[in-house]
């Protein structure tokens, strides 16, 4: 979708920054010297400069997960995305295409829709009526004894949209980083099998974390932590990011079962003519990716105890509820779990520098009927343990930031995705400050 972006821009393109020049040479100096392998220092994730930092050199620089096809099924459908200071409009159109528009009446600034999630035809705002289409025009304004003015120039701000194998991404930039397009092409052929068009919303769950959003997707990175899961830790194998000779004795007997699965996996997988194998570009590509189809323990098909499906429908064009689960994980805030059953989409949406609003959406087919092909709450439990259990462990480390005692500590060999986010952040920042 190409779209008119209004919003302020500085010498080079950049969206430009509103932080004092004495400020941004203080934190320039943090991100030159940040050392490799090791967490970052309190104030990127303690300090509201930084944090406005990255609302404009990230969030208001690259695409966004935002949603799925299947919370816009049908055209009018909407929903509003806020992180920071933005709030978008996510809307299907009339084509089938998606709209996005800042979410701010052009009259006085004020919020045009305030739910989460509805259906529309006109867009009003509920403060003085002002009424745009769906494109974002204005088509109407009353103004009692004034002159008339040119409503042409107070449409609704747009911002950019891609819509890939049915996940939504939006950009507020003047120019989207253009090799989002390459990373599509390497994660669609993964997730199309999968079908999102044909999916509905199980549940969505919203939880606010009081931690700040790099400490929400560092912990998301590793599971060198993952036995402080142990619903999770039922299908998802704990050796997560362990690599030969990395193997601690407890876990040897569940490597050998997990190489095992996955070469049972992987044929499985060439059977179907599914893609499998690992894709690792987390800090080698602006639109950072990690993509792969990973086994899960006991029945290998779904998130429960046994690892047995939690829905009895299979997803689009898929054969096999065998499948494990095709992970992906997008800089900036995402990640996603494709199994032969379901879908779970988590998308993070920084609220400050010390609260991020994380939310996850569990997908099923769309002729799945609740209580007859599933149970909403075994299908929803394991992540819900797990999403409650991080929630936890990034706050103890949003607490630890805070303290005067905080200094970074090294990086485990395991963490070395965290690292790899770090990197690709560090380099992101740098590159809108140059």
């Amino acid at each position: 979708m190409t779209a008119q972006v209004n919003v302020p821009l500085n010498s080079r393109g950049k969206l430009a920054s509103t932080l004092p020049a004495e400020q941004l040479a203080e934190i320039s100096g943090l991100f030159e010297f940040r050392r490799t392998g090791y967490s970052l220092d309190a104030p990127f994730y303690t300090d509201p400069t930084i944090f406005k930092l990255d609302m404009e050199a990230i969030f208001g620089q690259h695409w966004i997960y935002a949603g799925s096809v299947a919370e816009l099924p049908e055209p009018g459908d909407y929903i509003t995305v806020d992180y920071g200071p933005y709030s978008l409009i996510v809307l299907r159109n009339d084509d089938g295409g998606v709209n996005v528009l800042h979410n701010v009446c052009r009259h006085r600034g004020a919020r045009v829709l305030t739910e989460s999630t509805g259906s529309t035809g006109n867009l009003v705002c509920g403060y003085h009526s002002w009424t745009y289409s769906p494109e974002g025009n204005l088509i109407h304004a009353s103004a009692p004894g004034e002159a008339k003015f040119d409503k042409n120039c107070f449409a609704l701000k747009r911002a950019h949209s891609r819509e890939v194998a049915g996940l939504i991404f939006v950009c507020i930039a003047e120019e989207p980083p253009t090799d989002f397009d390459e990373t599509s092409k390497i994660f669609e052929p993964y997730l199309a099998p999968h079908d999102l068009s044909k999916t509905k919303i199980a549940y969505q769950q919203n939880i606010i974390e009081e931690g700040n959003w790099k400490l929400v997707m560092e912990n998301n990175r590793e599971c060198y932590h993952c036995d402080g899961h142990p619903e999770l830790a039922c299908s998802l194998f704990p050796t997560w990011g362990l690599t030969e000779g990395l193997i601690p004795a407890h876990l040897e007997e569940v490597w050998d079962r997990n190489k095992e699965a996955q070469s049972s996996l992987e044929e499985r997988c060439r059977r179907y003519g599914l893609p499998y194998e690992v894709v690792e570009e987390l800090d080698t590509r602006i639109a950072g990716i990690r993509i792969s189809r990973e086994s899960l323990d006991g029945e290998g098909e779904s998130f429960s105890a046994d690892g047995r499906r939690l829905s009895k429908k299979l997803l689009g064009d898929l054969r096999d509820f065998r499948l494990g689960r095709c992970s992906m994980h997008l800089q900036p805030n995402s990640w996603f779990h494709f199994l032969g059953d379901h879908v779970i989409t988590f998308g993070v949406f920084p609220i400050n520098e010390h609260q991020s609003l994380v939310r996850t959406t569990w997908l099923v087919a769309d002729d799945a009927v609740e209580g007859v092909d599933y149970d909403l709450d075994k299908l929803t439990y394991t992540w819900k343990q797990t999403n409650l259990q991080d929630k936890a462990f990034v706050e103890l480390c949003q607490t630890g930031a805070g303290s005067p005692a905080y200094e970074p500590g090294p990086y485990m060999k395991s963490e070395y995705q965290v690292e790899a986010f770090i990197n690709w952040y560090v380099q992101r920042v740098q590159e809108h400050l140059a």
